[in-house]
């Protein structure tokens, strides 16, 4: 009997696969904000030497 034979096992790979994609998401949208974070940073002049 393989794993695919038992009940409920296609259930918890797509749960699998809906935990890495909510995951993957989420990491996505943390790098997004930290570059547009640190793109505003820049253009606000907050990396400038001041002089």
């Amino acid at each position: 009997m393989t794993d695919e034979d038992e009940p409920g096992s296609a259930t918890r790979r797509m749960s699998a696969w809906m935990i890495l994609a909510v995951v993957a998401a989420a990491l996505l949208v943390c790098c997004c904000s930290a570059a547009v974070g640190l793109l505003i940073s820049w253009s606000a002049g907050l990396f400038h030497t001041p002089t």
